[in-house]
């Protein structure tokens, strides 16, 4: 209620109503809590909810996630756990440093409970990213690395340009999320067709493999972010390639193009190119993730997200058969208080689950 009455209005006032601006201020913000300072304590008293559960092999204090796209760069990886989360998935980033796509790129549509954004995959590259993290340390909750194809690379080249970023970032990452739905980098979305895919992931999988055994550490996880644009047969094509080349997990769902859902008031938005997230999204993603899990089962445990806006819909998805939620637009659009009311009603269903 605080937020929604007074933080969210006060932010937007002081930037023009400029949703990019304020997400910029947020993270920077947020990026100067310290690990262990005074303030990220209290906020962590306040925030987080115990739950704890083990999937991919990682152990998570509990099922609720920051999605990729908040913190692109790792900028505030201590103030995560502080708000709540139990992982963070920063990025997407690529091989190379790269500006996205021309501003205004990102806008809040209030009466739809959406964000429409066409970034771009803005970020300072794989290699700044690396250097972040082994300069400041990773978070004390489990940490994804979402990874995309750089704008300069042509769409047959993309595969070094995965790789290179996977050589960078594993030594850092808890997972490794191989983002092919992104529908804001031109020909990304190609990479899901499974000739396509097939390639990417076998290059992908071997280079995981020689990286644990030259490194003694254990392989990092590898899930693959889908769109939820995708027809049921695409994605059992998809699915099929997956297990076949020991991807860890799926991401359902990315943004979407559809424009279903949206409220009159933001019709305006419908021609405005981009992916949707938000509550347009809720029905879809949970019908992916159920479709997924009857497929698959628990063979690819399944991180659920698009449109979870409070404790119904976090329930849904993992009665659809999520494993893992993640949450991005509500937190943008109502703050950390939706964290803990999620995380607070699944704690006691799970300990009665468990």
């Amino acid at each position: 209620m605080l937020f929604d009455r007074i933080v969210r209005p006060a932010l937007y006032r002081l930037h023009a109503n400029d949703a990019e601006a304020v997400h910029e201020r947020t993270v920077r913000l947020l990026g100067r809590l310290g690990q262990g300072s005074p303030l990220t304590r209290a906020l962590g008293r306040y925030y987080r909810v115990d739950d704890p559960c083990t999937v991919f092999g990682i152990r998570f204090p509990n099922r609720v996630g920051l999605a990729a796209g908040m913190d692109k760069d790792g900028r505030a990886l201590h103030a995560w756990s502080a708000l709540g989360f139990g992982f963070v998935e920063v990025g997407t980033v690529t091989r190379h440093a790269q500006p996205g796509n021309p501003q205004p790129r990102l806008f809040t549509l209030d009466a739809s409970d959406a964000v429409l954004n066409r970034m771009g995959f803005n970020n300072a590259g794989a290699a700044a990213l690396a250097g972040r993290l082994a300069a400041t340390g990773k978070p004390d909750i489990p940490l994804g690395i979402s990874i995309g194809k750089s704008k300069v690379t042509p769409v047959e080249e993309a595969i070094s340009d995965y790789r290179d970023s996977l050589v960078t970032l594993s030594p850092y990452a808890d997972y490794v999320a191989v983002n092919v739905s992104s529908p804001n980098t031109p020909g990304l979305r190609t990479l899901q067709d499974r000739g396509a895919l097939t390639e990417l992931l076998s290059e992908l999988s071997r280079t995981s493999r020689d990286l644990a055994a030259t490194s003694g550490r254990a392989r990092v996880p590898l899930l693959v972010k889908v769109a939820p644009d995708l027809s049921f047969d695409a994605i059992a094509e998809l699915l099929g390639v997956c297990l076949d080349h020991e991807v860890a997990g799926l991401i359902a769902t990315n943004t979407t193009l559809s424009r279903d859902g949206l409220a009159p008031q933001d019709a305006r938005f419908a021609s405005e190119p981009g992916g949707l997230s938000g509550r347009p999204l809720t029905a879809r993603s949970a019908e992916i993730v159920r479709f997924v899990h009857d497929q698959v089962g628990d063979s690819l445990p399944i991180i659920g997200v698009g449109g979870i806006g409070g404790p119904d819909d976090a329930l849904r998805m993992l009665d659809a058969g999520a494993s893992l939620l993640q949450v991005f637009s509500a937190f943008a659009l109502h703050g950390p208080a939706v964290v803990k009311r999620i995380n607070s009603r699944l704690a006691p269903r799970q300990a009665v689950r468990r």
